[in-house]
């Protein structure tokens, strides 16, 4: 038996241990992607053991729904055996996931099982139901520490603080993934927490080895449901990652959560949600998705002595950030970050198009100094942009516009500051002091 068959096998006979007394349902049809079933009482979000024959391991899968007496069920794992007749037990509770230093290192599935080949998680394990409460308001204290990513275009132009949750929306292959491993490696965090939604399967060693490397990968956690996997899979490794970080938290560290992504997350619930009947809203999302978002996204921050500081990326469809994911994650998080295709283009990485960025709490962050070099450095990005294609033509005459060609003279010195190789770790009093430099020139006032 595999490792991965003994850490299964041991979740399964924990699971039976639990299990409630009292009547056996059974599989009456299968519709879709949701098994309808007469019996056993259970609750939403409980999990469900479905005896699929002798011989056979035991299938996991999870109230989502009931209908017309009968209870809707998700499945964990594919449907493959399943049959009408078939016998249901309830656990009782929801499925509860390993917790603790023994998952350092790792990658796991969303029910906490390793699939990196590396053996079982170490004794002892300690457990923790997957779905969390929101912490309450008001346990939740203002956000006053500088959150250092090493990152120049974040930490000189969208400053952010130790439990915010900023988002990362940009269209596909624009450098996301890159962004958020040069994150992991420089970012000043006790521990990463990475959730990886929806992933292709060749990407998720991609990212460990080359992203985010050893000596990262040594004090972060990976939860990876790939997009082969069935819709809850991938609902329910959003709530691992934050379970998971919030134990960490909890032990009063601070905590760094990656969600990679949002988009697809949302796409996995709105699977889920046409399954059990809701009627289709917004482009297709059925209301559920709209809950399920700040339910995912408010338990990062501050609370009880640790944080979390997370960081989200969203797809953004057909590069229009206005679309019905990207506008609700955004009226949510506390800033974004704009990845452009036009500067992946140009070779500029990270590709973060700093004007159209805003972290909400920078102003609460940063110092007067930095407050003036950052409005100096975007009058001179935003004249840049202005007369772009005046000048790109030749119908602009230099001297003529002291603003302007002031602007065209320091604009090269902010490009070359917001280009970052991926080597490169910029710490934050560096980074301030570097954009001070540059906006220097401008420092006795612009017109």
């Amino acid at each position: 038996m595999t490792d991965a068959a003994t850490t299964l096998d041991r979740l399964r006979r924990a699971a039976r241990s639990v299990r409630r007394t009292g009547p056996v349902g059974k599989v009456k049809k299968v519709v879709g992607l949701t098994i309808e079933t007469q019996g056993p009482p259970a609750s939403l979000g409980e999990a469900c053991w479905i005896d699929v024959g002798a011989g056979k391991a035991p299938k996991l899968a999870e109230v989502v729904g009931f209908r017309d007496g009968n209870i809707l069920l998700m499945p964990w794992e594919t449907l493959d055996g399943v049959a009408e007749g078939d016998a249901v037990q309830a656990t009782g509770e929801p499925p509860q996931i390993p917790v603790g230093n023994c998952v350092l290192g790792r990658i796991l599935d969303p029910l906490g099982r390793p699939v990196d080949d590396l053996g079982p998680l170490a004794d002892p394990i300690q457990t923790a139901p997957m779905v969390r409460q929101v912490p309450p308001p008001a346990r939740r204290p203002r956000i006053s520490k500088i959150f250092q990513t090493g990152i120049r275009a974040i930490d000189g132009f969208a400053t952010c603080g130790i439990g915010q949750r900023l988002g990362l929306f940009a269209g596909s292959g624009v450098g996301k993934s890159t962004l958020l491993g040069m994150i992991c490696r420089y970012a000043v965090a006790d521990i990463n927490v990475i959730a990886l939604i929806g992933e292709r399967g060749r990407e998720v060693l991609e990212f460990v080895e080359k992203d985010l490397g050893k000596e990262a990968l040594k004090r972060s956690v990976i939860i990876v449901a790939t997009s082969d996997q069935p819709a809850l899979v991938r609902i329910k490794a959003a709530f691992t990652a934050n379970t998971i970080a919030n134990y960490f938290r909890s032990q009063g560290r601070h905590v760094l959560l990656m969600m990679d992504s949002l988009t697809r997350l949302a796409m996995a619930q709105r699977e889920v949600g046409l399954a059990v009947g809701e009627p289709p809203a917004t482009r297709g999302y059925p209301p559920s998705v709209f809950g399920l978002l700040p339910v995912v996204l408010e338990q990062a921050g501050n609370v009880d002595g640790g944080a979390i500081t997370a960081f989200y990326t969203v797809l953004t469809e057909g590069d229009d950030w206005n679309d019905p994911i990207s506008d609700c994650a955004r009226s949510i998080l506390d800033g974004h970050l704009l990845l452009t295709r036009r500067l992946a283009a140009e070779n500029h990485y990270p590709a973060i198009e700093v004007l159209e960025s805003l972290s909400r709490l920078q102003s609460d962050l940063i110092d007067d100094r930095h407050k003036n070099a950052v409005a100096l450095a975007r009058h001179v990005l935003a004249i840049e942009r202005q007369y772009r294609e005046l000048v790109e033509i030749g119908a602009y005459t230099a001297g003529s516009n002291n603003a302007l060609d002031t602007a065209l003279h320091l604009y090269p010195h902010l490009i070359q500051f917001l280009r970052q190789p991926i080597q490169e770790c910029t710490r934050f009093p560096d980074c301030v002091q570097r954009l001070s430099d540059i906006v220097a020139p401008l420092q006795g006032g612009v017109s």
